[in-house]
């Protein structure tokens, strides 16, 4: 089954092109099993390329979605028109107000790593999201700076500036190869990273009921389960495009701000050459089976979302 999105979104023709399934309105009317709602709270400053890579993702699953996307409600996008942001995003305080639930919710990273938690302009009003997914919302996936959030939110753990940014695509390992979301993962991988900060492993340990799934020797913890507040938290990237480092590399030389090439990403370590993804498979197996975990759990009755 396919992604229902509005055909005049920017993603629509994108994912059109690459093959992915997309419906619009009439087609998506015509189906008789209920469509899994999923939204997805864009934090990021670059929302069409954000909204993209999330839909090609959990939009290549064989169940139909219904992705809708909200943004804070106060916050301004500047790199955004404001005529996309009006055209399809909701404030969150108006999704709050109609009462509405989803099967799930993904909130993306943003680029604040340096700013305590409670500086962010909208802090209050994300942790007005955090208590309302625990009654809105069947499953969270909360994205690298907005699952550092979620777990500083719900279990206190911090986050940590690094000496020196995590920059580009390091191996990571299986933690747990029994979890339903990491069926068909293999042993060891490459995730996309770009962060100046990590949370710590034995600080998740020494939170109850936390779940490491996938870990790095160099970047430390990856994937968290955190299966009380239905949520998962991921500190990486696999939803980057192929390009998106090199997007910020470029960015950060042409601003003449200091940076390293990214490890393990050009080919010979030469930004001449043109990098390789070597993390799509295991994108669409995370974000597949978490799609294929909401479905299995899900109430069909989407009243009973967060009673339970």
């Amino acid at each position: 089954m396919p992604i229902k999105i509005p055909a005049d979104l920017p993603a629509y023709d994108v994912l059109t092109r690459e093959g992915v399934m997309v419906m619009g309105e009439e087609a998506a009317a015509r189906q008789d099993i209920r469509p899994l709602r999923i939204g997805l709270l864009n934090l990021m400053p670059k929302k069409i390329q954000t909204e993209t890579q999330f839909a090609r993702l959990i939009g290549a699953t064989p169940l139909q979605i219904e992705l809708s996307l909200i943004r804070m409600t106060e916050h301004r996008s500047r790199n955004t028109a404001s005529e996309h942001m009006e055209a399809f995003y909701r404030p969150f305080a108006e999704v709050e107000a109609t009462g509405e639930k989803f099967d799930g919710l993904i909130i993306t990273g943003a680029p604040i790593e340096h700013l305590p938690f409670t500086d962010v302009t909208y802090w209050e009003e994300l942790v007005r999201v955090f208590g309302w997914t625990q009654t809105h919302v069947h499953s969270t996936f909360g994205i690298c700076w907005g699952g550092m959030a979620m777990i500083n939110h719900f279990h206190g753990v911090q986050k940590h500036i690094l000496t020196a940014k995590a920059f580009g695509c390091f191996r990571h390992d299986n933690l747990d190869p029994t979890s339903p979301y990491l069926r068909g993962f293999s042993d060891d991988f490459v995730i996309p990273v770009s962060r100046w900060t990590e949370m710590r492993q034995p600080e998740i340990d020494a939170a109850p009921g936390l779940r490491t799934l996938l870990g790095s020797d160099e970047v430390g913890p990856c994937l968290v389960e955190d299966p009380a507040h239905r949520a998962l938290y991921i500190f990486n990237h696999f939803e980057y495009d192929s390009d998106t480092l090199k997007q910020e590399y470029e960015r950060d030389i042409g601003n003449g701000t200091p940076t390293e090439v990214p490890v393990n990403y050009y080919p010979d370590n030469d930004p001449a050459k043109p990098p390789r993804n070597r993390w799509r498979s295991h994108a669409h197996l995370l974000y597949g089976n978490w799609i294929n975990q909401i479905y299995q759990t899900t109430p069909f009755d989407m009243t009973r979302i967060g009673t339970g």
